[in-house]
């Protein structure tokens, strides 16, 4: 249905079906398309602006998500996703935050614009879904090129459960309570707390190699 829909617009779509049997199928239904038959999380990205329209399957969400929108090098320009709607409803919050909202958002502005009732699927899901719409921000909270530092920096606050102590001190000129946690912080704050704390680069080439972020 998306592609279909996506080829009267008039895009170019590159369709990624893992199912040998329904990317033959949907080579019929629309040979304007060109289909990858490949799982998406081992599909290679195009290396041109793109769009992604996608209704994701809701047990790889988050690694398909992580794949497209923690790599701000990418040239991906937008990107609306059919999530569980909880799961939607996590990533674009502004509070409590979580980290890869944070960090997703130093990139791209999210959102949630629409409601999937399961009557809308077929078959139907026992959950509602929801999209997360992800589009690129014209001026970046933080540079692309330094995405690791910055992924190291909020890993460590977010798993000790607290703001580094350098962070109190800045809490008035920031606009934030001194004694808040880092769930208490948006994107914004978060990007303008990193880029006046400065880590310490020996401290952040330590921690980016540290496990993943969840």
């Amino acid at each position: 249905m998306l592609t279909s829909a996506l080829l009267r617009a008039g895009a170019r779509v590159h369709a990624i079906e893992p199912d040998r049997q329904l990317a033959a199928r949907l080579r019929r239904a629309c040979p304007a398309a060109l289909v990858v038959e490949a799982d998406a999380l081992a599909a290679p990205w195009p290396d041109e602006p793109f769009r992604v329209v996608a209704n994701l399957p809701f047990a790889q969400a988050t690694e398909i998500c992580r794949a497209l929108l923690s790599e701000p090098m990418l040239p991906l320009t937008s990107a609306d996703l059919v999530l569980q709607w909880d799961a939607a409803l996590k990533r674009a919050r502004l509070w409590p935050s979580t980290i890869l909202g944070v960090l997703w958002g130093a990139w791209y502005d999210l959102s949630v614009v629409r409601r999937l009732a399961p009557s809308a699927f077929e078959p139907a899901p026992r959950v509602a879904a929801g999209v997360l719409r992800a589009v690129r921000r014209p001026r970046p909270l933080v540079p692309p090129g330094r995405a690791r530092e910055y992924e190291a920096f909020l890993r460590l606050a977010y798993r000790s459960g607290s703001l580094p102590r350098s962070a109190r001190a800045l809490a008035a000129e920031l606009g934030f309570d001194a004694r808040c946690g880092p769930r208490d912080l948006d994107a914004r704050s978060w990007a303008r707390l990193w880029q006046e704390t400065s880590a310490s680069p020996r401290t952040v080439h330590r921690m980016t190699r540290r496990g993943r972020v969840r």
